[in-house]
Protein backbone atom coordinates (compact mmCIF):
# COMPACT_ATOMS: atom_id res chain seq x y z
CA UNK A 1 0.00 0.00 0.00
CA UNK A 2 1.49 3.28 -1.01
CA UNK A 3 1.66 5.83 1.76
CA UNK A 4 -0.48 9.35 1.54
CA UNK A 5 0.36 12.62 3.19
CA UNK A 6 -2.32 14.79 3.94
CA UNK A 7 -1.81 18.45 3.58
CA UNK A 8 -3.58 21.42 4.75
CA UNK A 9 -2.78 25.43 4.48
CA UNK A 10 0.00 26.50 6.61
CA UNK A 11 -0.91 28.81 9.30
CA UNK A 12 -0.15 32.37 8.85
CA UNK A 13 3.14 33.67 9.13
CA UNK A 14 2.77 36.41 11.36
CA UNK A 15 0.99 34.47 14.00
CA UNK A 16 2.59 35.05 16.82
CA UNK A 17 3.32 32.29 19.53
CA UNK A 18 1.69 33.11 22.95
CA UNK A 19 -1.10 34.77 20.88
CA UNK A 20 -5.02 33.95 20.93
CA UNK A 21 -5.13 30.14 21.54
CA UNK A 22 -5.37 28.59 18.30
CA UNK A 23 -8.44 26.79 16.91
CA UNK A 24 -9.33 23.49 17.59
CA UNK A 25 -9.19 21.24 14.11
CA UNK A 26 -12.52 20.53 13.18
CA UNK A 27 -13.29 16.84 13.76
CA UNK A 28 -12.88 15.58 9.71
CA UNK A 29 -9.81 17.53 9.71
CA UNK A 30 -8.57 15.97 13.03
CA UNK A 31 -9.58 12.20 11.78
CA UNK A 32 -8.01 12.54 8.43
CA UNK A 33 -4.53 13.63 10.47
CA UNK A 34 -5.22 10.59 12.65
CA UNK A 35 -6.02 8.06 9.53
CA UNK A 36 -3.22 9.91 7.69
CA UNK A 37 -0.49 9.08 10.64
CA UNK A 38 -1.71 5.42 11.00
CA UNK A 39 -1.60 4.77 7.15
CA UNK A 40 1.47 6.05 7.17
CA UNK A 41 2.59 3.79 10.18
CA UNK A 42 0.94 0.68 8.97
CA UNK A 43 2.22 1.14 5.31
CA UNK A 44 6.12 0.96 6.57
CA UNK A 45 7.05 4.76 6.09
CA UNK A 46 7.44 4.69 10.01
CA UNK A 47 8.36 1.33 10.92
CA UNK A 48 8.73 -0.45 14.22
CA UNK A 49 11.00 1.46 16.60
CA UNK A 50 11.76 4.51 14.99
CA UNK A 51 10.47 7.65 15.64
CA UNK A 52 7.58 9.79 13.83
CA UNK A 53 8.10 13.17 13.15
CA UNK A 54 8.79 15.92 16.00
CA UNK A 55 5.59 17.98 16.33
CA UNK A 56 7.04 21.10 15.27
CA UNK A 57 7.41 19.17 11.89
CA UNK A 58 3.66 17.48 12.01
CA UNK A 59 2.48 21.03 12.71
CA UNK A 60 4.26 21.90 9.66
CA UNK A 61 3.26 19.15 7.37
CA UNK A 62 -0.16 19.28 8.00
CA UNK A 63 -0.68 23.16 8.76
CA UNK A 64 -2.35 22.89 12.39
CA UNK A 65 -0.98 23.71 15.87
CA UNK A 66 0.35 21.60 18.26
CA UNK A 67 -2.29 20.85 20.33
CA UNK A 68 -3.79 19.35 17.17
CA UNK A 69 -0.81 17.28 16.77
CA UNK A 70 -0.55 16.29 20.43
CA UNK A 71 -4.37 15.15 20.46
CA UNK A 72 -3.94 13.12 16.98
CA UNK A 73 -0.93 11.32 18.75
CA UNK A 74 -2.52 10.64 22.08
CA UNK A 75 -5.28 8.93 20.02
CA UNK A 76 -2.59 7.07 18.06
CA UNK A 77 -0.91 6.23 21.26
CA UNK A 78 -4.61 4.78 22.84
CA UNK A 79 -5.03 2.47 19.93
CA UNK A 80 -1.65 1.02 20.37
CA UNK A 81 0.13 2.33 17.12
CA UNK A 82 2.94 4.43 19.25
CA UNK A 83 4.62 5.24 22.59
CA UNK A 84 5.80 8.51 24.17
CA UNK A 85 8.61 8.81 25.56
CA UNK A 86 10.17 11.86 27.52
CA UNK A 87 13.17 13.46 25.99
CA UNK A 88 12.77 10.84 22.97
CA UNK A 89 9.37 11.62 21.04
CA UNK A 90 6.82 9.40 19.84
CA UNK A 91 8.12 5.70 19.06
CA UNK A 92 6.76 3.45 16.42
CA UNK A 93 5.29 0.24 18.47
CA UNK A 94 6.05 -3.39 17.12
CA UNK A 95 2.41 -4.54 15.20
CA UNK A 96 2.21 -6.70 17.89
CA UNK A 97 1.42 -4.04 20.04
CA UNK A 98 -1.30 -2.68 18.15
CA UNK A 99 -5.15 -3.02 18.75
CA UNK A 100 -5.97 -5.25 15.79
CA UNK A 101 -9.11 -6.01 16.44
CA UNK A 102 -10.09 -2.12 17.20
CA UNK A 103 -12.95 -0.76 13.64
CA UNK A 104 -10.83 2.29 13.88
CA UNK A 105 -7.46 0.72 13.06
CA UNK A 106 -8.43 -1.50 10.53
CA UNK A 107 -10.69 1.48 8.89
CA UNK A 108 -7.46 2.95 8.72
CA UNK A 109 -5.41 0.88 7.10
CA UNK A 110 -7.82 0.82 4.31
CA UNK A 111 -9.52 -1.85 1.87
CA UNK A 112 -5.92 -2.23 0.25
CA UNK A 113 -3.85 -3.38 3.44
CA UNK A 114 -3.88 -6.83 3.50
CA UNK A 115 -2.15 -8.13 6.51
CA UNK A 116 -2.17 -11.62 6.54
CA UNK A 117 -1.23 -12.41 9.77
CA UNK A 118 -4.44 -11.18 10.80
CA UNK A 119 -6.62 -12.61 8.57
CA UNK A 120 -5.41 -15.96 9.39
CA UNK A 121 -5.40 -15.58 12.97
CA UNK A 122 -9.40 -14.65 12.36
CA UNK A 123 -9.57 -17.99 10.03
CA UNK A 124 -8.70 -19.68 13.46
CA UNK A 125 -10.50 -18.11 15.47
CA UNK A 126 -13.96 -19.02 13.30
CA UNK A 127 -12.24 -22.41 12.83
CA UNK A 128 -12.66 -22.67 17.19
CA UNK A 129 -15.83 -21.19 17.01
CA UNK A 130 -18.37 -21.58 14.35
CA UNK A 131 -18.59 -25.23 13.74
CA UNK A 132 -19.70 -25.66 17.24
CA UNK A 133 -22.48 -22.37 16.95
CA UNK A 134 -23.37 -24.30 13.97
CA UNK A 135 -24.39 -27.54 16.09
CA UNK A 136 -25.93 -25.24 18.86
CA UNK A 137 -27.76 -23.64 16.01
CA UNK A 138 -29.29 -26.62 14.55
CA UNK A 139 -30.66 -27.20 17.97
CA UNK A 140 -31.52 -24.24 19.05
CA UNK A 141 -32.69 -21.63 16.43
CA UNK A 142 -35.70 -20.30 15.90
CA UNK A 143 -37.94 -20.07 12.50
CA UNK A 144 -37.34 -16.63 12.53
CA UNK A 145 -33.66 -16.99 12.61
CA UNK A 146 -33.45 -19.45 9.71
CA UNK A 147 -35.41 -17.00 7.72
CA UNK A 148 -32.85 -14.76 8.38
CA UNK A 149 -30.07 -17.27 7.33
CA UNK A 150 -31.90 -18.02 4.38
CA UNK A 151 -32.08 -14.34 3.61
CA UNK A 152 -28.64 -13.66 4.22
CA UNK A 153 -27.88 -16.66 2.23
CA UNK A 154 -30.09 -15.33 -0.68
CA UNK A 155 -28.78 -11.74 -0.56
CA UNK A 156 -25.49 -13.35 -1.44
CA UNK A 157 -26.77 -15.41 -4.27
CA UNK A 158 -28.14 -12.23 -5.67
CA UNK A 159 -24.84 -10.11 -5.34
CA UNK A 160 -22.92 -8.28 -8.14
CA UNK A 161 -20.19 -7.14 -6.84
CA UNK A 162 -17.91 -7.94 -3.80
CA UNK A 163 -19.01 -5.61 -2.13
CA UNK A 164 -22.76 -6.70 -1.78
CA UNK A 165 -21.74 -9.87 -1.52
CA UNK A 166 -18.96 -9.69 1.80
CA UNK A 167 -22.19 -7.32 3.29
CA UNK A 168 -24.30 -10.32 3.20
CA UNK A 169 -21.53 -12.77 4.30
CA UNK A 170 -21.21 -10.73 7.62
CA UNK A 171 -24.56 -10.95 7.90
CA UNK A 172 -24.72 -14.26 7.43
CA UNK A 173 -22.00 -14.87 9.61
CA UNK A 174 -23.14 -12.94 12.66
CA UNK A 175 -27.18 -14.43 12.67
CA UNK A 176 -25.53 -17.58 13.03
CA UNK A 177 -23.76 -16.97 16.17
CA UNK A 178 -26.74 -15.52 17.18
CA UNK A 179 -29.13 -18.54 16.74
CA UNK A 180 -26.27 -20.54 18.43
CA UNK A 181 -27.72 -18.88 21.75
CA UNK A 182 -24.37 -19.02 23.39
CA UNK A 183 -23.94 -15.78 24.59
CA UNK A 184 -20.22 -15.82 24.46
CA UNK A 185 -20.06 -16.79 21.56
CA UNK A 186 -22.20 -13.96 20.12
CA UNK A 187 -20.06 -11.34 22.27
CA UNK A 188 -16.75 -12.76 20.48
CA UNK A 189 -18.05 -12.26 17.60
CA UNK A 190 -19.03 -8.61 18.35
CA UNK A 191 -15.23 -7.95 19.20
CA UNK A 192 -13.78 -9.28 15.85
CA UNK A 193 -16.97 -8.12 13.68
CA UNK A 194 -14.46 -5.39 11.94
CA UNK A 195 -11.62 -7.93 11.44
CA UNK A 196 -14.16 -10.46 10.39
CA UNK A 197 -15.52 -7.79 7.69
CA UNK A 198 -12.43 -7.15 6.51
CA UNK A 199 -11.55 -10.85 5.99
CA UNK A 200 -13.95 -11.75 4.31
CA UNK A 201 -14.03 -8.92 2.08
CA UNK A 202 -10.32 -10.04 0.99
CA UNK A 203 -11.96 -13.54 0.65
CA UNK A 204 -14.79 -12.12 -1.70
CA UNK A 205 -12.28 -9.92 -3.71
CA UNK A 206 -10.01 -12.96 -4.07
CA UNK A 207 -12.30 -15.32 -6.41
CA UNK A 208 -13.54 -14.74 -9.80
CA UNK A 209 -17.17 -16.22 -8.94
CA UNK A 210 -19.15 -17.05 -5.78
CA UNK A 211 -20.70 -20.39 -6.45
CA UNK A 212 -18.77 -22.42 -4.33
CA UNK A 213 -19.60 -19.98 -1.12
CA UNK A 214 -22.79 -19.86 -1.80
CA UNK A 215 -23.62 -23.76 -2.22
CA UNK A 216 -21.76 -24.02 1.03
CA UNK A 217 -23.04 -21.61 2.87
CA UNK A 218 -27.27 -22.73 0.91
CA UNK A 219 -26.02 -26.11 2.55
CA UNK A 220 -25.52 -24.91 6.06
CA UNK A 221 -29.03 -23.31 5.73
CA UNK A 222 -30.65 -26.40 4.69
CA UNK A 223 -28.82 -28.52 7.70
CA UNK A 224 -30.21 -26.20 10.20
CA UNK A 225 -33.83 -26.51 8.49
CA UNK A 226 -33.57 -30.14 8.98
CA UNK A 227 -31.99 -30.09 12.46
CA UNK A 228 -29.17 -31.63 10.98
CA UNK A 229 -25.78 -30.76 14.06
CA UNK A 230 -23.45 -32.85 12.04
CA UNK A 231 -24.80 -31.94 8.09
CA UNK A 232 -24.25 -28.04 10.00
CA UNK A 233 -21.08 -28.91 11.07
CA UNK A 234 -19.52 -30.31 7.75
CA UNK A 235 -21.70 -27.34 5.60
CA UNK A 236 -19.50 -24.98 8.50
CA UNK A 237 -16.09 -26.94 7.43
CA UNK A 238 -16.88 -26.40 3.65
CA UNK A 239 -17.12 -22.35 4.32
CA UNK A 240 -13.82 -22.58 6.06
CA UNK A 241 -12.08 -24.61 3.82
CA UNK A 242 -13.06 -22.24 0.91
CA UNK A 243 -12.29 -19.03 3.32
CA UNK A 244 -8.37 -20.61 3.53
CA UNK A 245 -7.95 -21.91 0.03
CA UNK A 246 -9.34 -17.77 -0.89
CA UNK A 247 -7.30 -15.82 1.70
CA UNK A 248 -3.98 -18.17 0.33
CA UNK A 249 -4.75 -16.62 -3.02
CA UNK A 250 -5.39 -12.91 -1.62
CA UNK A 251 -1.91 -13.27 -0.01
CA UNK A 252 0.04 -14.84 -2.57
CA UNK A 253 -1.60 -12.07 -4.87
CA UNK A 254 -0.42 -9.24 -2.75
CA UNK A 255 3.14 -10.66 -2.27
CA UNK A 256 3.33 -10.88 -6.19
CA UNK A 257 2.30 -7.12 -6.73
CA UNK A 258 4.22 -6.24 -3.95
CA UNK A 259 7.22 -7.71 -5.83
CA UNK A 260 6.15 -6.00 -9.35
CA UNK A 261 6.40 -2.47 -7.47
CA UNK A 262 9.36 -2.97 -6.22
CA UNK A 263 11.02 -4.23 -9.74
CA UNK A 264 9.35 -0.53 -11.44
CA UNK A 265 12.29 1.39 -12.01
CA UNK A 266 10.56 4.62 -10.41
CA UNK A 267 9.45 2.55 -7.61
CA UNK A 268 9.92 4.85 -3.96
CA UNK A 269 11.61 1.58 -2.93
CA UNK A 270 14.43 2.12 -6.08
CA UNK A 271 14.57 5.38 -5.52
CA UNK A 272 15.40 5.51 -1.73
Amino acid sequence: MTSETYTLKAPPKDAAVGSAPPRRAKPRVQKEIIATLARSIASGRFPPNTNLPRENDLCAEFGVSRTVIREALKVLESKGLVRGRPRVGTVVRDKEDWNLLDPDIIEWMGSDFLDEALLKSVLEARRAIEPAAAELAATRASAQEIADLDHAWQRMAAAEDYTAFTEADVVFHTVLLKASHNRVFAQLYGLIHAALHRALGASARAVADYKDAIVAHHSLVEALRLRDTNGARKAVDAILNLAERDLAHAAATERAEAAARLEQPNSPAQQG
